[in-house]
């Protein structure tokens, strides 16, 4: 492989004018297509074959006149009325500020047609009324209803105080709102005018709050994330070379590559449904990764020019020896990010081809387009020199005469491993602790912004009808083959399920035409994303199959909040199978390039360790509030964990490469393994502690985004990169590879020959020096 990344960084730099034209035509043409093809994100957390998503595809099938109401996609707004203290809302004067509000809400061209009938008008179910006007709706049909079919008058009053929308004191009421289209449709104009229709109420007194799909305040990143990012970055590339060009180089080929993996993510939502947090996350890891890979290949040319004159050839030699590890590093995080798919959920799936989308540009970016640009520039590369930074190959031995800093380190880790080895672990472990708490949940009105409306209507909702009002429960009963009359069957399943310690309430609100399916409302005694609601979710499905044995009536059960709660147990049950899948191909794909089996080994438990490390601070930090740093402690965002786990192991890989190919060099070349250790740590330490550096700051640049799964994803990697380059790359495993000596690269002989010569460090490419350059390279101490 080395070979072939040599003569492609050596054919890039001479025929720069051929690769540079192929580069900006691919941008311009990205730009066209996104421009002309691109579509609307939709951010729906559906998973097929889930037991709720089950029930709702039945539902559909049984009421055709529902069909696409999906309560994680439905659009739709809720108005929250409290009444001033002291009053309620029934007084004339509140009443009539309600209906001055939906008189305001019927003008808006999207709200449905249905919701648009004038209260006087007989019209159909769903005219919007104020919630005073509907419990009195209610209660009155309740009432009827009861003595039509003689049933208790208190159970009909209890079940019309479940569905309405006023509470028992009369002080807080709501009202839904029904809008056309999907999550596209909602403009900021739309949003305006939905606010604005609450204004009278407010002032009138009343505090009105708004939830819903349309309502949902803007939280998505706008760019300062990344400004912030390259800021950083720009400043650690100038400490690092010195020289503003050079600094430059990894910055623009970055610029370069997340424009054209940004514009290529845009062009795919003209053919696949992608959420919206999508190309944020893409971005926010190609960006990294993108500056990274530079960095190695830049530094790498850098030393190379001081082994020849020829700078064509040392850009060949940057990319076949660099280039060799950048290829590698970037397919086990698109390898990682691909492997998503196993999970069997959509969403993640489109994370993962879109974040893997933007790595696979930045590989071919750094070696092919890099050294393109170091033709184009030529002599200037390292131009630009900032006054009073030394400008310093980051891979040699000595600094004036003397060894460095990371040489000192490493020897002293050489001498003594099993100190640095022993405290690195207990670190890791100390601060994994915490993650043995961690809980799982899909973003939601719950989980928002105390600051936002939604949050604030939420809230209310709960304050004034309890916390179950927030996340009924959608049970689907079909008596299709029941053996005893339908009604009797439904009442089967209305009782067993308001046997429940939690169900405040159990009733069918709806019978399809043929009769045999029926919609039975829940309403729990605890919130959507409480542990009781889970429970109670599992305790009624646990009872479907002694009731369908017996009755032959099934039922399953669906609703926003069981769809939620299927979603977060899926991702995690999926958490553990995922890390063995991806700790697994960790395990064989470095058996390939180190050809060896300890070293694998080593470097998969150490990936282990800064992941639980990580789990462990971002639970502190995020669900449980450690330190006050986050004012809305909430469950951790479902998905984090798998996409996590996907993107570190492909960073972990990154630096285990760059830095233990070295030592491998060395000892291969002739060194003892402890001084192999000790060479291999110096040549790799500097340049990778400045891209871990980079990397950090680019992820920690997007904890400042309100988004809360943008803010703790930015967190967690930037914690991630921390553990696993400071750590457990630049700690544990000098220490562990120290301890073993010999012993570290030993490989079965069978084993030996059947496993193929990937030449990572670039020995064949060694061999097609000529003999004159590689004295000289040996003279001046290069690692090959």
């Amino acid at each position: 492989m080395a070979t072939y990344l040599y003569r492609m960084g050596k054919f890039a730099y001479r025929r720069k004018g051929v690769v540079l034209a192929a580069w900006l035509a691919l941008l311009i043409l990205m730009g066209v297509g996104a421009a002309t093809l691109s579509g609307p994100t939709k951010d729906t957390f559906s998973i097929p074959g889930t037991p709720a998503q089950q029930a709702q595809d039945l539902m559909a099938e049984r009421f055709p006149e529902a069909a696409g109401s999906d309560p994680m996609s439905a659009l739709g707004a809720r108005y929250v009325f409290a009444a001033p203290d002291g009053q309620t809302l029934d007084s004339p004067e509140n009443q009539a500020a309600m209906d001055e509000v939906l008189a305001q809400v019927r003008q808006i061209d999207q709200v449905q047609d249905v919701a648009k009938a004038e209260p006087t008008e007989a019209g159909p179910p769903g005219a919007l009324v104020n919630p005073v006007v509907a419990d009195a709706q209610l209660t009155a049909m309740a009432e009827g209803q009861a003595q039509e079919q003689g049933s208790p008058a208190e159970v009909a009053v209890d079940n019309a105080r479940a569905l309405s929308p006023l509470n028992e004191d009369k002080t807080v009421g709501y009202v839904q709102v029904p809008f056309d289209g999907d999550f596209s449709d909602v403009t900021s104009e739309l949003k305006d005018e939905v606010t604005a229709a609450a204004d009278v109420a407010r002032d009138a007194g009343l505090t009105v709050q708004i939830s819903g799909s349309v309502a949902q305040d803007a939280e998505m990143p706008g760019g300062t994330a990344e400004l912030i990012g390259l800021a950083v970055a720009a400043v650690v590339l100038i400490l690092t070379f010195g020289s503003l060009v050079a600094a430059g180089l990894p910055l623009l080929t970055a610029i370069i590559g997340i424009s054209i993996g940004s514009l290529g993510i845009t062009v795919a939502t003209g053919f696949m449904d992608l959420g919206s947090m999508t190309p944020t996350l893409a971005i926010m890891i190609g960006l990294a990764v993108a500056i990274d890979y530079s960095l190695f290949i830049v530094s790498r040319f850098k030393h190379e020019l001081t082994v020849t004159q020829d700078r064509a050839e040392a850009a060949g030699r940057a990319v076949g020896t660099a280039g060799s590890a950048v290829v590698f590093a970037g397919l086990t995080v698109i390898i990682a990010l691909l492997a998503l798919r196993v999970v069997g959920i959509p969403f993640l799936t489109d994370m993962g081809l879109a974040a893997a989308f933007t790595v696979f540009i930045a590989v071919l970016i750094a070696i092919t387009l890099l050294p393109g640009i170091l033709g184009l520039f030529g002599r200037k590369a390292f131009a630009g020199k900032v006054p009073f930074l030394p400008q310093r190959d980051l891979e040699d031995d000595a600094e004036g005469g003397k060894k460095n800093i990371a040489l000192r380190y490493a020897e002293a880790v050489v001498r003594r491993p099993l100190v640095p080895l022993i405290a690195g672990v207990l670190l890791l472990v100390l601060v994994a602790l915490p993650a043995s708490a961690l809980r799982l949940a899909l973003p939601t009105e719950a989980t928002g912004d105390p600051a936002t409306s939604s949050r604030q209507a939420y809230d209310l909702v709960e304050e004034g009808f309890g916390p179950g009002k927030n996340g009924p429960l959608l049970v689907v009963a079909d008596a299709r083959d029941a053996n005893l009359p339908a009604e009797e069957a439904f009442g089967e399943v209305v009782g067993l399920i308001s046997a429940e310690d939690d169900v405040l309430n159990a009733q069918i609100v709806a019978v399809n035409e043929a009769g045999d399916t029926a919609q039975i409302m829940v309403t729990p005694r605890s919130g959507p994303s409480e542990q009781g609601t889970m429970d109670l979710v599992d305790s009624i499905r646990g009872a479907e199959a002694e009731l369908a044995e017996s009755t032959g009536v099934s039922f399953g059960v669906t609703g926003q909040t069981a769809m939620e709660l299927d979603v977060s147990e899926r991702l995690l049950d999926a958490l553990v199978p995922y890390l063995a899948v991806v700790v697994g191909l960790a395990f064989i794909l470095l058996l390939l390039v180190f050809r060896s089996i300890l070293v694998p080994l080593t470097a998969a438990l150490g990936f282990l360790l800064s992941i639980v490390a990580t789990f462990g601070a971002t639970v502190a930090i995020f669900q449980e509030g450690w330190g006050g740093l986050i004012a809305n402690p909430q469950p951790i965002v479902s998905f984090m964990p798998i996409f996590l786990i996907g993107v570190v192991f492909g960073l972990a890989m990154d630096y285990q490469v760059f830095l233990v190919t070295r030592m491998r060099e060395e000892y291969v070349h002739g060194a003892s393994a402890k001084k192999a250790v000790a060479i291999g740590f110096n040549h790799g330490a500097r340049v990778v502690s400045a891209a871990a550096v980079i990397m950090i700051s680019v992820f920690a640049a997007f904890i400042f985004e309100s988004n809360a799964l943008i803010k703790s994803m930015g967190f967690a990697l930037a914690a991630a990169v921390f553990f696993d380059a400071f750590i457990v790359r630049m700690v544990i495993i000098p220490s562990v590879m120290a301890f073993l000596g010999d012993k570290a690269w030993w490989l079965p002989k069978w084993l030996d020959k059947i496993l193929p010569n990937v030449d990572i460090e670039g020995e064949k490419l060694r061999q097609l020096l000529p003999e004159e350059e590689r004295k000289e390279e040996v003279a001046v101490g290069s690692p090959g």
